[in-house]
């Protein structure tokens, strides 16, 4: 009898067992949809490493030697311009270059030679000159409103052509500076380049509408530094703005072509923008950065990318200091 109880309490405790083991495993369906089963992903997972890494490099560049020298971005400046070009006028060295000797249009540029050909002449500022047919663009039609028949002072017509690229400006005091009109005057122009040592120009009118007049950044760079002699160019290319009396009963505000020389963003002593389709936006500039006298140059360029080269050029030269 005690023998069949012994067997008995066994079984007992046996199924018992084997109930609770069964109940510890079994999962609540609805616990099991609201709790998240899967272990983290190896993509979070190598997200945190990657974190650590990070932390780690930090806490071992911070504890390395203080007196290392710190990586700075002082390399040259990448330029939107297809030709780019900086120089340090006083001593000639070569601050930014980006194909520089790429002969290229350029547009209205051309005006700083066409002034200081037209100053060099000793013709009488104050003279009274009358617009006519020959000043009018044939080639491409641009607007002005020097009607044909107004007469201006040759010295308000210069500041239209260096402030405003004013073309019909600019043709007029060339055909009226020497003996010989215009043909004479582009003569001159080319002489003079070739005086400055500007090898690699050519220029075929005065006003840059064609796009036959070509030059490099290199001879560019030589042409702003001899317009920076004359002072009426320096005073001209450097006017914000203009009330300039076109008739007896009609004045036009006229604006500075730069947009960099109306917010004075840093210390322009000359300046002359230009634009035709085929030499894109062009700009040049003498101007002091952290005392230094620099020409730039900047060619085949889009509109604002011209004025952002501008202003990275002048960013690197300051931290070059």
């Amino acid at each position: 009898m005690k023998k069949l109880l012994s067997i008995i309490l066994c079984s007992a405790i046996s199924i018992a067992s084997a109930a609770n083991s069964s109940s510890s495993n079994s999962v609540d369906p609805i616990l099991d949809a609201a709790t998240p089963q899967n272990p983290p992903s190896k993509k979070t997972t190598k997200k945190t490493k990657k974190h650590h890494k990070t932390k780690a490099k930090a806490a071992t560049a911070s504890n390395s030697n203080s007196s290392q020298p710190v990586a700075t971005s002082n390399r040259q400046p990448r330029l939107y311009s297809y030709s780019g070009y900086a120089m340090d006028v006083s001593s000639g060295e070569v601050l930014v270059s980006k194909n520089p000797n790429a002969q290229l249009p350029i547009a209205s540029i051309t005006k700083l030679m066409t002034a200081m050909v037209m100053l060099d002449s000793g013709d009488d500022l104050d003279e009274y000159i009358a617009i006519s047919e020959d000043d009018v663009d044939h080639l491409r039609n641009t607007y002005s409103r020097l009607k044909v028949g107004m007469q201006l002072r040759r010295r308000d017509l210069l500041l239209l052509a260096l402030m405003s690229s004013e073309n019909r400006a600019a043709f007029a005091i060339a055909r009226t500076a020497y003996p010989g009109g215009i043909n004479e005057f582009i003569r001159r122009m080319n002489a003079k380049a070739k005086a400055l040592g500007m090898t690699n120009t050519q220029f075929f009118d005065p006003t840059g509408l064609t796009a036959q007049n070509k030059s490099t950044a290199i001879d560019l760079a030589k042409m702003v530094k001899a317009a920076y002699g004359y002072e009426l160019i320096r005073e001209d290319t450097t006017t914000k703005g203009a009330d300039v009396m076109l008739s007896s009963r009609y004045t036009h505000h006229y604006l500075n072509s730069d947009a960099l020389v109306r917010t004075s963003r840093f210390q322009i002593e000359v300046s002359k923008t230009g634009f035709i389709n085929e030499a894109g936006h062009c700009l040049v500039l003498y101007a002091m950065v952290d005392n230094r006298p620099i020409a730039m140059v900047f060619l085949n360029s889009s509109k604002s990318g011209r004025l952002v080269d501008a202003m990275a050029v002048k960013a690197y030269i300051d931290r070059m200091q």
